[in-house]
């Protein structure tokens, strides 16, 4: 205590010594949350000036607000993605219902030898696995697709940024082209992301798949949880099993077992590395590099991926020189590429829920001959290669028979194509004068004999709403009086008319339509002239008719079908030999007539070597159309040439390059065949009396001139006392009154 009355001392600070500051200055600093003091000097604390601090501090909000929005979105899609994962997984069925995803079943079709020729649908061919494949097919899927299949967990982000680059470098939207999916990317694809097929709620098919091909960016999106999901429920030889068995390879083959089978004729597990090679080659385009489409090009490829395999380990040196010393090459059956024009004609005629919507595997045994078909082929080749003048685009359609009906061969057109426009059972043209036979057979059952004889001169019938019509022949000129045969056999159109008018149009139109001609014919006399149109298939199927004896054929292509693996068969024969037409008699001598077409009538050019031929030649009006039809005792065939625009040929009739395609056609048919004669009877020839000088033989009061065409025999004035009086009513009628001008 201080004293009263002394003065305090003053309070002045201490001047701290250099160890004391110095130990001041430690102890602050160690305190909790003690700051150094802001002194404004350059360099000390809270350094630098306003801007440097102000761009610090917008840089540190910035990454605050990014990285916060970041992990929470982040959060969110992860969120989303498990979410949409594991609903994906729920709904994923077991591995067996995944491995055949075809809509619709398959047609598979058998010559008559038992060969597989043609396939129509999706062929499935059966369940592959990854474990059971042939290594060399399983190495050339993994090679060509997906390299690092069994290192990623369904989705690549190293492949899906190559295909950015890659699709950007070559000027297309990131997401265009190249899209860098894995294996297990694919098969969401091919699954469409769980999307069944409804009919009722698709236009077609085609829609639907399209749906599971678009490639936008949201689609990719949805794959990714769905790869994921793949990833989680199914194991990578099993999501590669899925794959194999549902992959679409061309050819109408799903999955790979199906596609070794129908080029190369053997299974999956059994190829060789070449055929494995071609086989993954297909996945990128397999239409486009289908080995029955190019063969070469197919091989071409099959090489990439060789060196791909190369690379990646999966060929010794010895194994890439075989491969490419000895590539793969397509099965026998795969090469033939025969019968398409056949397997359409099938597919529309048989019962659609057995062919174009079946849902089950269905298997045909059909009366195809790849023999005659490839004759049929070459014969057609031949001709237009060697007769027409280069760059004619003018068609032609080619039918090959048996009596019965059974269709051997069908040519529908130029080029041997699938699914291609059918001239031979769908084009409906005019026959012209190839329908001629008909109005003859309705003669020849109304008592007429083939030395009978007509009025060939000129003719004007008036045609009630129409007036006067006049029918001419090819050549404008008339022979007078001819015998029915002649007039068959030189295709004169007025005594047709003459005929036709006296039988009546409706019993003509009675007896083509009884021998399948299933068209609507003609009203006028123009009918008997061939004015209606038909298809070539059922004016081939008619002359089988005639050949057979005059009973009417239906054409038929299938004798048995029936569930693939199945031995009781749904479906046989639909067709053959029906009803009688006309009598036999009648038959018979409609095909002695009808030789005579080939011997001295137009038909000239279709004469086969050795064999007895009928047939009939037929050009319509301007020569739009070309026909001919004809038979020997083995086979009918029937030849139609023409344009699909219906322009007018130039320089053909149905006696020229249509009678050459028959007979090329029908010579190769014939090889090793041992020659038959024809079902045919040849009338006795009449013995004609010395005729009145200048009148006919008959006594009538026309003049008459002896055809000077017509053997000599058949044109003798002679003894009609063998027909019956009825019949010669008929003939005075038609040579007299009733065919008058």
């Amino acid at each position: 205590m201080t004293q009263r009355g002394q003065r305090r001392s003053p309070l002045v600070a201490q001047r701290a010594t250099g160890k004391q500051a110095a130990a001041h200055k430690s102890k602050t600093s160690g305190r909790r949350g003690a700051k150094p003091r802001a002194n404004g000097r350059k360099g000390g604390a809270g350094g630098g000036n306003i801007v440097t601090r102000f761009v610090r501090g917008v840089v540190r909000l910035v990454w605050r607000i990014v990285w916060g929005v970041t992990w929470r979105l982040g959060a969110v899609v992860a969120g989303i993605l498990g979410l949409a994962t594991f609903y994906y997984h729920s709904t994923l069925p077991p591995l067996e219902d995944l491995l055949d995803g075809r809509a619709r079943g398959s047609v598979t079709m058998m010559d008559v030898d038992g060969q597989v020729f043609a396939w129509r649908g999706e062929s499935f061919g059966g369940t592959i696995t990854a474990d059971t494949v042939s290594p060399a097919l399983r190495n050339a899927i993994i090679a060509v697709e997906d390299r690092r299949f069994y290192k990623h967990f369904g989705v690549s982000p190293r492949g899906i940024a190559g295909a950015i680059r890659s699709n950007m470098a070559a000027g297309r939207g990131a997401f265009s082209g190249a899209g860098g999916s894995t294996i297990t990317q694919q098969v969401a694809k091919l699954l469409c992301l769980g999307l069944p097929y409804v009919p009722a709620d698709w236009a077609s098919e085609a829609a639907y798949e399209a749906e599971c091909r678009r490639g936008t960016v949201w689609r990719k999106l949805q794959e990714v949880p769905y790869a994921l999901a793949l990833e989680w429920k199914f194991s990578k030889d099993e999501i590669l099993t899925i794959y194999m068995n549902r992959a679409f390879l061309g050819a109408g083959a799903r999955g790979f077992e199906a596609a070794a089978q129908r080029y190369f004729g053997r299974s999956a597990n059994e190829v060789t590395a070449p055929e494995a090679a071609m086989l993954a080659g297909l996945l990128v385009a397999p239409s486009f590099y289908a080995p029955t489409r190019n063969l070469a090009r197919a091989q071409a490829r099959a090489n990439v991926v060789i060196t791909l395999m190369a690379e990646q380990g999966y060929l010794t040196e010895y194994e890439i020189a075989e491969a490419r010393a000895h590539p793969a090459t397509l099965s026998s059956s795969a090469q033939q590429r025969q019968g398409g024009y056949f397997a359409d004609w099938l597919m529309s005629a048989a019962p659609a829920w057995l062919t174009r919507d079946t849902t089950e595997d269905v298997l045909m045994r059909t009366t195809f001959d790849p023999r005659i078909q490839a004759a049929a082929e070459d014969a057609l080749r031949d001709v237009f290669e060697n007769r027409v003048r280069a760059g004619s685009e003018a068609e032609a359609a080619i039918v090959v028979m048996s009596a019965d009906g059974a269709v051997r061969a069908v040519v529908g057109g130029r080029e041997n194509v699938v699914s291609g426009f059918n001239r031979a059972t769908q084009a409906q043209r005019q026959t012209g004068s190839a329908f001629k036979p008909f109005v003859y057979a309705a003669a020849l059952e109304n008592g007429f004999e083939p030395f009978d004889i007509v009025e060939d001169a000129p003719l004007t019938l008036n045609i009630p709403g129409s007036g006067p019509w006049t029918p001419r022949n090819y050549t404008n000129e008339f022979r007078g009086m001819v015998t029915l045969t002649d007039a068959l056999a030189h295709s004169l159109n007025i005594p047709a008319v003459r005929i036709s008018e006296a039988m009546g149009r409706e019993q003509v139109r009675n007896v083509a339509n009884n021998f399948g001609i299933r068209s609507e014919l003609a009203d006028g006399p123009a009918l008997a002239l061939g004015s209606s149109e038909s298809t070539l298939l059922d004016m081939t199927a008619a002359y089988a008719g005639i050949l057979n004896g005059g009973s009417a054929v239906r054409p038929y292509g299938l004798t048995d079908l029936r569930l693939l693996g199945e031995t009781e068969p749904l479906m046989g024969r639909a067709g053959g030999i029906g009803d009688r037409v006309i009598s036999e008699t009648s038959a018979r001598s409609l095909t002695w007539m009808m030789h005579q077409v080939i011997d001295s009538g137009t038909g000239g050019r279709a004469r086969l070597q050795g064999w007895d031929v009928a047939g009939k030649t037929g050009t319509t009006q301007a020569a739009r159309d070309a026909w001919f039809i004809g038979f020997t005792a083995e086979y009918v065939t029937g030849v139609w040439m023409g344009y699909d625009d219906n322009s007018p040929l130039t320089g053909v009739t149905g006696g020229g390059l249509p009678a050459t395609i028959w007979a090329e056609t029908m010579t190769r048919v014939h090889r090793g065949l041992s020659p038959r004669p024809l079902p045919m009877d040849e009338p006795q020839a009449p013995q004609w009396e010395a005729p009145v000088s200048g009148t006919d033989p008959q006594g009538w009061d026309e003049p008459w001139q002896p055809d000077p065409g017509t053997p000599q025999a058949q044109t003798q004035p002679g003894d009609r006392s063998g027909l019956g009086g009825a019949i010669e009513d008929t003939i005075r009628g038609i040579l007299g009154g009733v065919f008058g001008n």
